[in-house]
């Protein structure tokens, strides 16, 4: 689905009309705790998300608690059953992933309690808002820079392989399709080296993948991991093969570590979500909605294409709305 609303960091939280909830009173919640369901605690771009949110929650006057699912659909449910049976004010979900998202919706509307969505859609379902990245839009980019860099060491003609998040969300197919228009756009002709998808989501898990992918194609160039802790494990399977600079590395998303590994060349380019500011946004549409007010149904913050070359540039908007100051 096409998103238009796009917010930049001065931007102020669209509404519209349209979504359902206009009858809940902030006298109603007060006192309350806004709940955020993450699908990992353990990941940094949910615990940014969720600094996010809970910004947003105390700013709004509710309080806060993060519950983990542990990437399980199982733990989510249990986690939203027991939030509705205490009466929270509100719901704000970044789903295990899209197919699972549908049965927390039900219970919560079935308990008259609002849910936004953050990052990770839902195939079915009523719910206030959807903020997220433009996921396709960021790995096109990302795509394209990689390619770039590719060209400019005269490797157009060889493999790239991706290590991805799960296929079954919707921000990973996205993720996977604008990557691949972006290298076709930007110049690569060489040939797909395959894809990996996660489970654990541990730079150990990719580890293993890239070594499979690197034995499986000794001409691979390039490579792109979906999200940020693997690429670590990326990283270190290279170096562990002995192809130190002879695999560029793509990623998504940011951890600290990334700002001295894009300045070393090390890292070619991370397409950089904002989760900090989708917590916020994310947060501030269920403030809005508990007031009675009616905020837009889809909220879109940009993704930052951070490179070697735009690293130093870009730093001090890095640090706030994607590592949440925690840098």
């Amino acid at each position: 689905m096409e998103r238009r609303t796009f917010l930049k960091l001065a931007g102020g939280t669209s509404l519209a009309l349209g979504t359902g909830f206009a009858g809940l009173r902030t006298a109603a919640a007060a006192g309350k705790d806004i709940v955020y369901l993450t699908p990992g605690l353990d990941l940094p771009f949910w615990r940014y998300l969720s600094k996010g949110v809970e910004s947003a929650a105390k700013k709004g006057g509710f309080g806060f608690q993060a519950l983990d699912s542990h990437n399980s659909a199982q733990t989510q449910l249990q986690n939203a059953q027991d939030s509705i049976a205490r009466g929270v004010a509100g719901i704000v979900i970044s789903p295990t992933d899209s197919s699972t998202a549908p049965s927390v919706l039900q219970l919560a509307k079935r308990a008259n309690i609002p849910v936004v969505i953050a990052d990770i859609g839902t195939n079915s379902g009523d719910f206030v808002s959807f903020i997220s990245s433009d996921n396709y839009r960021g790995a096109h980019d990302v795509g394209v820079a990689l390619a770039d860099a590719l060209k400019k060491k005269g490797w157009e003609g060889g493999s790239v392989g991706i290590v991805a998040i799960s296929q079954a969300r919707k921000n990973g197919q996205a993720r996977t399709k604008g990557f691949l228009d972006g290298l076709k756009e930007g110049g690569f002709t060489g040939k797909d080296a395959g894809m990996q998808q996660m489970q654990s989501y541990t730079a150990d898990e990719t580890f293993k993948f890239t070594q499979d992918l690197l034995t499986a194609n000794p001409d691979m160039r390039g490579l792109f991991v979906q999200t940020h802790q693997p690429a670590i494990g990326a990283l270190r399977a290279i170096k562990a093969a002995r192809r130190n600079g002879e695999v560029l590395v793509a990623a998504f998303d940011g951890i600290p570590e990334f700002v001295d590994l894009l300045k070393s060349g090390e890292l070619v380019v991370s397409g950089m979500q904002q989760p900090f500011l989708m917590g916020v946004r994310s947060g501030e549409a269920m403030v809005d909605a508990l007031a009675g007010k009616t905020p837009a149904k889809e909220i879109t913050v940009p993704i930052l294409a951070i490179t070697s070359e735009n690293i130093e540039k870009e730093l001090p908007i890095v640090k706030e709305t994607v590592f949440a100051n925690e840098v």
